[in-house]
C-alpha cells in the first residue's frame, strides 16, 4: 500500500468513523425518547379519559361516551379505540382497527402491548367512589397506537446525520489530498532522481525542500549522485585497463585455439587414418592368410609324415586364430570410424538363439556343460532389426560364456521387458557358472584391448576387442548392457534391445498334441523346467519318470555317467521295459551317441537341441499315439527307413561340380539325386523329401539361399531337413550370415572326403571311413623341392576325386574347356570396371578348380577372390594377370591328359 493511500485512509477514515459511531449512538437514543414521550402521553390521555367512559357506560349513554371516544381519538398517533362491557362484548368501535380478538378476561390494569406493526393500549374502565368502596367496573378500553409518525422521525434524522456525513467526507477528502500532496510529491520527486541515477543520469539533482526530514533527504540523493559520478568514472578507467589486458589475453589466446585447433584436426585425421590403416591392413592381412590356409590344404594333401602333418596342423589353428583376430580388429576399426551399417530385417528370436547354440554346441558337447536356451512365450515374433549383428553380439557372449565355464551350465534367457504400440524391448541375457569376475575387473571388462586378468589372453586366447564391439553394437541398435559376477561363482551378461514390432503377433506353439503323457527323467533343473514348460505348452502332460506310471512316452537325458557301460544297460533296460517310444537326449556330439535298442521307435538327440528339433521328434515318436486317439491331422512325408537308403540332393549349377559331388557321395545304400538351380531343387522339394541336401551358395535366378528358405517352408519334414552349404570361399561374416539365414554348415570347396564323411555321420549317423587313398609317407629326403606349385597333380586330383582317376582326368578336361570362355567373361567385366560380374567369374572358376587337380590355378583363383572382395579391384591386376599366365599353362598342358 502507497504512502498516500494510507495518509488518505488516515486522515479521511478515521472521522468518519468516530463520525459515524455518533450518529448511529443520536438515532438510538433519540427514538428512545420518543417512544417514552409517546407512550406517557397516551397512557396519561386515557386515564384522564377513563372515569369518565366509565361513568357513561353505567349510565348507557352512548353519545357521551361516544363523544369521549372521538376526544381520545383525536390524539396524535392513535389510530382506533374499541370500548368492551364486563362480558367482554364489544359495543363501540371508533377508527381503523384491526379483527384482534378480545382479551379473555378483563385487565386489571393498564397494558401497553409493542409490536412492529403497532401499540395496543388496554385500560379498565372503573367508575369512581367515594369512601373505602372499591371502584365499580363497567368495561374496559382498546386503543391503536399508530408507531409511523416515530419512524418516519428516526428516518429523516438518518438522512439529515448521512448528508452531513458525506459533506464531512468531502471536507476530509479535500483535506488529506492536500496533506497527502505535499508530503508525497517530494519523496516523488526524489524517487525520480533515484531512478534517473540508476540509468546513469548524474547530472540532475533534487531540489531542496522546507521540511527538515525532505531536505536531508535531498541532500543524501545528491551525495549518492556525486559518489555514483566518481564511482562510474574510476570504473570506467579500470573497464578500460582490463579491457586493454583481456584484448592481449584474446591475442595470446586464439593463437592458443588455432594451434589447438590444429593439433585436434591433426589427431582427428590420425584417428581417422589409423581406423582406416586397421581396416585396410585387416583386408589385406586377410589375402595373405587366405594363401597361407590354402598352401596348408594343398600341403595337407601331400606325402608328409607325423611330425610334419602335426606341424601343419599347428599352422593351420593358427591361421584361424590370426583371422578370427583380424575380423574382430575390422569390425572395431568400422566401429571406430563409424562405418558400420546396421540392417533391417524380420527376426524370429527361437530361430536366431538356436542357430547360435547349434554355432557353439560342440565346444559345450566337448566340456560336457549344458547349453540352455529360454524364449519366454509373451516374446512377439517376428521382430524387425539386424540379425547379424544381434547374431554377432549373442555369438561373442556365448563363446565367452563356454570359455570361462569349465562345469555347470550356460543359459540364454529372453524375455520381454517392454511391449508398447509397434516397438518391443527385449532383455536378453546370457549365464554362465564359471570364473565369475570381481568389481575391479567388472569396471574394465568392456574397454578395449582388456581382459579380467594378464594371463587370460595366453590361458584362454582372444584379444580382448569382443565385449567392446558388443557394446558398441548394442548401443547401436538402442540398447544398454550390463554384467552381474561374482568371483568363482559365475557371470551374467545381459542387454536391452530395442526392435520394431510392426507385423509381430503371439507366437503359436509348433506342436498341438492330443494329451500324451510323457515320462520325463532330466536331472539338470534348467533343462527340466524348459521341457516340462514345452512339453505343457504343446498339450502333453509330463511326469516323473517312475517304474510304474504308464507312459505314452519315454523323454530320457543322460550324461557322461549315463554313457558308461553299466549305467547304459541299465537305461536300455528301462526303455525296453516302458513298451513305448523313447526319445533320448544325450550332452555330448553326435560321435559320443551311445548305441540303443528301441523296440518301440525311438531317436537319440544331441544337446543342446532346437525347439523344431525336440517338435520333430515328438510328432515323429506320437504319431501311432495320435493315430490311437484318432486325431485327424495330415500327416508329415516321413523319412526313409534303413533299408531303403538315404536320399541326398546335390544342387550345383555346374555339371563338374555336380558330376564330382555325386561321385563323392556314391555308396550302395545312398540315393542321389541332382538338381541344376534352385527353382529345380524346389520342384522337387515339393514332390518328396530328403535327408540331406548339399546346396552351392552361388547361383544364377536363385541362390543357395533363397531356396532354403524356400525349402524351409514346404512342410515341418524340410523344417528339420540338415542343408549344407557348398562354397568355394566363404568368410567369417558371410558363414554366420548363412547360418542365420537356415543352412545348417558350411563346407568349402574342394570338399574333403574326410569333412564330408563327418557331415554325414553327424546329420545322419553314417558310419563312413575314408574311401579316398591315403598318401604314401615318403622320407623327407624324397619330397620335393620344387617352389612353384604344378600345374597338373593327377595325384591330388584322384583323391579329390573319390580315388577314381578317370574322373579326375574328365574334370580336369572340362575345366581346361572352359577356360577360355571364363577368361573372355573375366576380361570383359575388368575393362567395364564391373566388379560384380568379374567375381562371378572368378567364384565360379574357383569353385570349378577345387574339385580338380590343378594346384597352381587353385590357389591363385582363390587368392584374387579373396582379394576382390576385401580390397576391390585396386589391387587385383597383376593376381589377374598371374590368373591368365596359369591358365595358359594349363591350357598348353591338356594333350597330357590323354
Amino acid at each position: 500500500m502507497s504512502l498516500n493511500t494510507r495518509l488518505l485512509f488516515a486522515l479521511l477514515g478515521l472521522p468518519l468513523v468516530v463520525y459515524a459511531c455518533m450518529a448511529i449512538l443520536l438515532v438510538i437514543q433519540n427514538d428512545q425518547k420518543a417512544r417514552a414521550l409517546l407512550e406517557e402521553r397516551i397512557v396519561n390521555a386515557s386515564h384522564s379519559l377513563a372515569p369518565r367512559m366509565a361513568e357513561a357506560l353505567l349510565e348507557t349513554d352512548i353519545d357521551q361516551l361516544d363523544t369521549h371516544v372521538g376526544t381520545f381519538l383525536a390524539q396524535q398517533s392513535v389510530s382506533s379505540v374499541t370500548i368492551f362491557d364486563n362480558q367482554n362484548n364489544r359495543l363501540l368501535v371508533r377508527g381503523r382497527t384491526n379483527s384482534a380478538s378480545p382479551l379473555s378476561s378483563y385487565p386489571n390494569t393498564t397494558q401497553l402491548v409493542t409490536t412492529d406493526d403497532g401499540w395496543r393500549l388496554q385500560v379498565p374502565l372503573e367508575a369512581p367512589t367515594t369512601g373505602n368502596e372499591s371502584p365499580t367496573r363497567a368495561g374496559w378500553l382498546e386503543a391503536t397506537i399508530d408507531t409511523y409518525s416515530l419512524n418516519l422521525a428516526r428516518y429523516q434524522m438518518i438522512a439529515s446525520l448521512s448528508l452531513g456525513g458525506m459533506l464531512l467526507g468531502l471536507c476530509l477528502f479535500l483535506i488529506a489530498f492536500a496533506i497527502s500532496r505535499y508530503v508525497t510529491r517530494p519523496i516523488e520527486e526524489a524517487n525520480h532522481a533515484l531512478y534517473r541515477l540508476s540509468w546513469g543520469d548524474y547530472e540532475q539533482t533534487a531540489m531542496s525542500h522546507n521540511a527538515v526530514e525532505l531536505n536531508q533527504l535531498a541532500q543524501q540523493i545528491n551525495a549518492l549522485a556525486h559518489h555514483l559520478q566518481s564511482a562510474k568514472h574510476d570504473m570506467q578507467a579500470q573497464i578500460e585497463q582490463a579491457t586493454s589486458e583481456l584484448q592481449e589475453s584474446m591475442e595470446t589466446i586464439e593463437e592458443q585455439n588455432i594451434k589447438l585447433d590444429l593439433a585436434h584436426r591433426s589427431a582427428v585425421r590420425a584417428n581417422t587414418v589409423k581406423s582406416e590403416f586397421l581396416a585396410n591392413m585387416s583386408h589385406e592381412i586377410r589375402t595373405p592368410l587366405n594363401g597361407i590356409i590354402g598352401f596348408c590344404r594343398l600341403l595337407g594333401r601331400s606325402s608328409l609324415d607325423d611330425r610334419q602333418r602335426d606341424w601343419l596342423q599347428h599352422v593351420h589353428r593358427a591361421c584361424d586364430n590370426l583371422l578370427m583376430l583380424v575380423n574382430d580388429v575390422l569390425d572395431f576399426s568400422k566401429l571406430e570410424a563409424n562405418r558400420l551399417t546396421l540392417e533391417e530385417a524380420d527376426i524370429d528370436i527361437v530361430t536366431l538363439v538356436d542357430e547360435v547354440l547349434g554355432l557353439h554346441a560342440p565346444e559345450a558337447q566337448r566340456k560336457h556343460l549344458h547349453l540352455v536356451a529360454m524364449v519366454y512365450d509373451d516374446v512377439p515374433t517376428p521382430l524387425s532389426g539386424d540379425p547379424l549383428r544381434l547374431h554377432q553380439v549373442l555369438n561373442n557372449l556365448l563363446s565367452n560364456a563356454l570359455k570361462f565355464t569349465q562345469q555347470g551350465d550356460v543359459v540364454v534367457r529372453v524375455m520381454l521387458e517392454h511391449y508398447a504400440g509397434k516397438h518391443v524391448v527385449l532383455n536378453i541375457s546370457v549365464s554362465d557358472t564359471g570364473i565369475g569376475l570381481s568389481e575391479e575387473h567388472q569396471q574394465q571388462l568392456f574397454s578395449a584391448f582388456s581382459q579380467a586378468e594378464p594371463s587370460h589372453p595366453r590361458q584362454f586366447g582372444g584379444s580382448g576387442l569382443g565385449l567392446t564391439i558388443c557394446r558398441q553394437l548394442i548401443h547401436r541398435m538402442g540398447g544398454e548392457i550390463s554384467v552381474e559376477s561374482e568371483l568363482n561363482k559365475g557371470s551374467t551378461f545381459s542387454f536391452t534391445l530395442p526392435l520394431q514390432a510392426t507385423h509381430a503377433g503371439e507366437r503359436s506353439p509348433e506342436l498341438h498334441l492330443d494329451g500324451p503323457i510323457v515320462g520325463v527323467h532330466e536331472p539338470h533343473t534348467t533343462t527340466r523346467n524348459v521341457l516340462d514348460h514345452l512339453l505343457e505348452r504343446w498339450g502333453a502332460m509330463p511326469v516323473a519318470l517312475s517304474g510304474n506310471a504308464a507312459c505314452d512316452l519315454l523323454l530320457i537325458s543322460l550324461d557322461q555317467d549315463d554313457l558308461q557301460p553299466k549305467a547304459l544297460s541299465h537305461w536300455q533296460d528301462i526303455i525296453r521295459a516302458a513298451e513305448c517310444p523313447a526319445l533320448v537326449l544325450v550332452n555330448g556330439s553326435s560321435f559320443e551317441l551311445p548305441k540303443l535298442d528301441f523296440p518301440f521307435k525311438g531317436e537319440l538327440l544331441c544337446k543342446p537341441f532346437t525347439r523344431s528339433q525336440l517338435a520333430a521328434s515328438l510328432t515323429h515318436l506320437l504319431v501311432p499315439v495320435s493315430e490311437t486317439r484318432a486325431l485327424q491331422s495330415a500327416p508329415l512325408p516321413a523319412l526313409p527307413s534303413a533299408n531303403e537308403g538315404y536320399r541326398l540332393l546335390v544342387v550345383d549349377d555346374n555339371t563338374s561340380n555336380r558330376q564330382l559331388l555325386s561321385a563323392l557321395l556314391e555308396a550302395p545304400d545312398r540315393h542321389i539325386t541332382m538338381a541344376a538351380s534352385g527353382h529345380e531343387a524346389i520342384e522337387m522339394g515339393r514332390e518328396q523329401t530328403f535327408d540331406m541336401v548339399l546346396m552351392d551358395i552361388r547361383m544364377p535366378e536363385m541362390d543357395g539361399v533363397q531356396a532354403t528358405r524356400t525349402l524351409r517352408r514346404i512342410s515341418n519334414a524340410w523344417s528339420r531337413c540338415p542343408i549344407i552349404a557348398v562354397t568355394a570361399h566363404a568368410l567369417n561374416s558371410e558363414r554366420q550370415r548363412w547360418l542365420a539365414e537356415g543352412l545348417d554348415d558350411v563346407i568349402v570347396k574342394p570338399i574333403d572326403e574326410h569333412d564330408l564323411n563327418q557331415l554325414l555321420n553327424r546329420f545322419l549317423g553314417i558310419d563312413t571311413p575314408d574311401s579316398a587313398p591315403q598318401p604314401t609317407k615318403k622320407p623327407p629326403s624324397e619330397t620335393s623341392t620344387s617352389a612353384t606349385l604344378p600345374v597338373i597333380d593327377l595325384t591330388l586330383g584322384a583323391r579329390l576325386a573319390g580315388g577314381k582317376d578317370d574322373i579326375a582326368r574328365a574334370q580336369i578336361k572340362r575345366l581346361i574347356d572352359s577356360l577360355p570362355a571364363t577368361r573372355q567373361d573375366m576380361e570383359a567385366a575388368y575393362q567395364q570396371r564391373n566388379i560384380e560380374a568379374l567375381l562371378d567369374s572368378v567364384h565360379d572358376l574357383n569353385g570349378a578348380s577345387r574339385y580338380c587337380g590343378t594346384p597352381e590355378l587353385a590357389l591363385i583363383v582363390e587368392t584374387l577372390e579373396t582379394r576382390l572382395r576385401t580390397s576391390g579391384l585396386d589391387h587385383a591386376e597383376s593376381l589377374i594377370n598371374d590368373l591368365y599366365r596359369a591358365m595358359d599353362k594349363l591350357i598348353a598342358q591338356r594333350g597330357t591328359l590323354g
